[in-house]
């Protein structure tokens, strides 16, 4: 009797042990299961998160849900004002150590692509003073503009100003653009305020007298380094072709598809540059040739003349416009060869399209004078030979006239012109052929083209 009330409670108290047991077991295993599907579920979170909502969709005042994606941040925080960012310290210097060059300044957001559809970029360079005309080449060429720009001192503020103009108040322009920049050693650019008249699309953009008068004084003493500024622009085109012209040179309209056009089925030429033939045009014309046909009208008129012909009549003269003229405008519309350059003359410069294998313009040549005719000679020493295009043609708004043209443009041709004898005689040690007995000479200036 005494050993059955003694085993009851120790039979309860086993009970009671395994009861707690095996609810202690079903607590972890519960905790563990649950455990498993957290984190199960956290993976699943943390692999897949939500994606970015489109732009347009928060409101205004909403703050982003999605950092760091970048669309949903207002472009006006990357792109207005770019140039801002520039750091002067890191330009790339020139073999002289005389200028730094600063690749992609700023690019459109067009460029690229362009780049990559387009057979033919637009190369061109400028100052301060002249980039305005660059509104004229854009409005004009649709394909992808490269533009190198000298600046000095102050000038660097008034080409961040026109750059926040273009991207605010031309954005078609603008996105097409990659613009680089050029600045001297001596006198690096400086960032400075930029202008009110940046914002304000009602305004002219770069309006006269905005330079610093130390800065308009050192220009006037220092040549213009336009051979640096043509190779770095260049050598930033990433198209197959590559058209280099001066700022103030408009290609006609629709030339870079007619290009386009032309180049894809022009027979494969390794050594061929096609000139497109370029013509001074009366500011009393109100508008643009629209075509060939316009263009010789003004012609016989006296109203368009061959580039340069009054002011240094070899610039041009063996592009044979009388030949480019023969037709009367009576011929296809699409870009052909209108014929070869055969009587290649001494300090021929035309403008023309060619793979960007062509030779370097060569730095030494500061300011005006040798500047383009020096590369256009040696292209003409390796074998490259000059193709005349029709009926596309450049403009130049504004006849000139020597009388126009100040004394220290000719100073520095003065100077080129030593440069050129070392040249030449560099161009006969590298090519084994004497240069002057491969050309005829330039024909007297009364000679008509």
């Amino acid at each position: 009797m005494g050993y059955m009330k003694l085993h009851r409670p120790m039979a309860k108290i086993r009970r009671d042990k395994i009861w707690r047991w095996r609810c202690q077991w079903s607590i972890v295993t519960i905790t563990a299961v649950a455990l498993i599907i957290y984190n199960a579920a956290a993976n699943v979170w943390l692999l897949h998160p939500p994606s970015c909502p489109p732009h347009s969709t928060p409101p205004a005042a909403e703050p982003a849900t999605c950092e760091p994606c970048v669309d949903t941040a207002p472009n006006s925080a990357l792109d207005d004002d770019p140039i801002a960012r520039l750091d002067l310290r890191l330009g790339r210097w020139d073999g002289s150590r005389s200028f730094r060059m600063f690749d992609y300044a700023t690019v459109g957001d067009m460029y690229a692509e362009l780049s990559m559809n387009r057979r033919v970029c637009l190369a061109t360079q400028s100052s301060i003073e002249r980039l305005h005309e660059l509104l004229r080449i854009a409005a004009h060429w649709t394909g992808p503009i490269s533009v190198a720009v000298f600046v000095a001192g102050d000038e660097l503020r008034l080409l961040r100003a026109f750059a926040t103009w273009l991207f605010r108040c031309q954005p078609e322009i603008y996105s097409r653009l990659a613009i680089h920049v050029a600045t001297s050693a001596e006198r690096p650019g400086v960032q400075g305020t930029v202008p009110t008249w940046a914002k304000d699309c009602e305004a002219k953009p770069l309006p006269p007298g905005e330079r610093r008068a130390d800065t308009v004084a050192w220009r006037a003493r220092h040549p213009y380094p336009q051979n640096h500024l043509r190779n770095l622009a260049r050598r930033n085109c990433h198209t197959p072709y590559v058209f280099l012209v001066d700022v103030d040179i408009v290609p006609s309209r629709g030339m870079s598809e007619a290009l386009d056009r032309f180049l894809a089925t022009a027979p494969k030429c390794p050594l061929c540059a096609y000139v497109v033939p370029t013509y001074e045009l009366d500011r009393r014309v109100a508008n643009f040739p629209a075509n060939k046909s316009e263009l010789l009208r003004l012609s016989k008129n006296k109203l368009a003349i061959p580039f340069h012909r009054k002011v240094f009549i070899y610039n041009q003269y063996a592009s044979n416009f009388s030949r480019w003229e023969a037709s009367g405008g009576n011929e296809s519309l699409e870009t052909h060869v209108s014929h070869n350059v055969t009587n290649f003359e001494l300090l021929y410069e035309p403008f023309y399209v060619a793979p960007d294998t062509v030779p370097a313009h060569d730095e030494r040549f500061l300011g005006y004078g040798f500047t383009r005719n020096t590369q256009v000679y040696e292209m003409f020493l390796i074998g490259y030979q000059f193709r005349v295009l029709s009926p596309i043609f450049t403009i130049h708004w504004g006849l000139q006239a020597r009388r126009t043209r100040p004394l220290w443009r000719e100073k520095q041709n003065e100077k080129n012109r030593k440069h050129f004898e070392t040249f030449k005689r560099e161009l006969f040690a590298r090519y084994r052929r004497d240069p002057l007995h491969l050309i005829r000479r330039p024909p007297q200036p009364g000679k008509k083209t």
